[in-house]
């Protein structure tokens, strides 16, 4: 792999810009849909940044499980008899048996993580792991464009830089750690994806002031792990709602996860779309699962009992200023009941405050202006996930996130995964039929006219 060389001469029908499980659920429904048509395979690679596969490493903490039904994998959705199910992890490993006896639809995180790496090992021979996309851009063939070619610029670890020639790109670069402004993570102030690494890298003696701030499933099994972890620390809570949240997981709140969900949302009126957020945000964002909140309230009342209070809930309250004292940190606390401040001194401040979308455009860069925006300045998506364009190319960006303005509260979730790479995969295959029939059009009217 040269600088700014060619890494070979094959055009790919698509390139996948990062590893997580989105683009792994696709690698794996393009895997499928070459065994299983009468057409040649999808040719696709994927580049991931991290050395090895790896989700939400750092947030593996003990017992925790996952929030949706083990059967919202990978595959089982788009194809019940995948050989990636979780259900075949579980033979491989095993497990199945004793999955069964312990009558739990949710697996624990840790698990789950197990099951991913297991399947991204079966399709190891299309991704390239400790390479960076740096940028995207139109192709050009004798030096004429190419509207249904793209270059994607690539960069190993070693520094050194390469251009791989596709028709199509997916995006799934995840999120992005969302901090208040002004804010940077250091030793003593972490965001919680960064949290068990943080965490690990201090002796616990030297922990005896700690301060979680959020209202979501994060933060509270943060608060809950710390209790637990530092028998001998003070935890604060810093919650700017008055006490956690419940998440609605009941059946039909869990209607607007369902891949029918997203033809309501993508075609519905705006007024429509206002009602899937306004009645139905509680099923996701900023609320946590119930027995994580009994637990932290089992917890809080049993010391009040004993009278020795070390986990404190400092309800409508949000961080106001942070300052580096030497060793340690002073967080200024802002209330929001009468706006009063409270310093607090702690050797460590972690922000459970959630993540910001993908934004395609740090990728196109100038490549940005050939696609469509709303009036909200908002990129325009197809249905099958691929931006709109405004011009005349004919090669795809697909995005797997930031889609949740024109797909809905699943954009960037687990739960539609499985149908939602399906359906990508499907667009790219009929779509590289479309092209090949372009092109055979000519010839066939060429030799009729002979």
């Amino acid at each position: 792999m040269g600088t700014a060389g060619r890494r070979n001469q094959e055009i790919y029908d698509l390139v996948g810009i990062g590893f997580g499980p989105s683009n792994l659920s696709l690698a794996i429904a393009l895997d499928e849909h070459g065994a299983s048509a009468q057409q040649p395979p999808v040719k696709s690679h994927f580049f991931e940044q991290q050395p090895t596969f790896g989700w939400h490493r750092n947030m593996l903490l003990p017992s925790t499980t996952m929030q949706i039904s083990f059967l919202k994998d990978l595959a089982t959705f788009r194809n019940p008899m995948s050989r990636f199910s979780f259900i075949s992890f579980l033979h491989a490993s095993n497990r199945l048996v004793q999955f069964v006896n312990n009558q739990d639809f949710f697996p624990t995180r840790h698990e789950f993580h197990q099951y991913l790496e297991w399947a991204a090992a079966g399709v190891g021979d299309q991704v390239t792991y400790g390479t960076e996309v740096t940028s995207i851009r139109p192709c050009t063939k004798a030096g004429d464009p190419a509207p249904d070619l793209l270059e994607v610029e690539v960069r190993g670890s070693d520094g050194t830089t390469s251009v791989v020639t596709t028709h199509n790109v997916a995006i799934s670069t995840g999120l992005v750690p969302r901090l208040p402004e002004g804010t940077a993570t250091d030793e003593r102030v972490w965001h919680s994806s960064e949290f068990l690494g943080r965490f690990g890298a201090h002796a616990p003696d030297d922990l005896k002031n700690v301060a979680v701030v959020g209202a979501g499933q994060s933060a509270a099994e943060i608060t809950r792990f710390l209790h637990d972890s530092l028998p001998h620390a003070q935890i604060s809570a810093v919650i700017p709602s008055y006490g956690y949240s419940i998440a609605d997981d009941t059946p039909f709140a869990n209607q607007v996860f369902d891949p029918d969900a997203v033809d309501d949302y993508y075609f519905g009126t705006e007024r429509a779309r206002d009602a899937f957020w306004r009645y139905h945000r509680n099923t996701n964002y900023s609320v946590v699962d119930g027995d994580v909140i009994r637990a932290l309230y089992q917890r809080s009342y049993d010391e009040q009992i004993r009278g020795s209070r070390r986990l404190h809930f400092r309800n409508l309250t949000r961080v106001a200023e942070v300052n580096r004292t030497g060793s340690g940190t002073r967080v200024m606390l802002r209330s929001l009941l009468d706006d009063r401040t409270e310093e607090l001194a702690v050797d460590a401040l972690v922000f459970a405050t959630g993540y910001d979308g993908l934004d395609p455009a740090r990728l196109l860069g100038d490549f940005d202006e050939h696609f469509q925006r709303d009036a909200a300045g908002r990129h325009r998506v197809e249905r099958d996930y691929r931006l709109v364009t405004a011009s005349d190319l004919s090669c795809g960006v697909y995005l797997q996130g930031g889609t949740e303005h024109s797909h809905g509260l699943t954009s960037s979730l687990l739960s539609n995964m499985a149908v939602r790479s399906g359906e990508i995969a499907d667009s790219i295959v009929l779509r590289r039929t479309e092209r090949e029939l372009d092109r055979a059009s000519p010839v066939e009217e060429a030799s009729s006219a002979a």
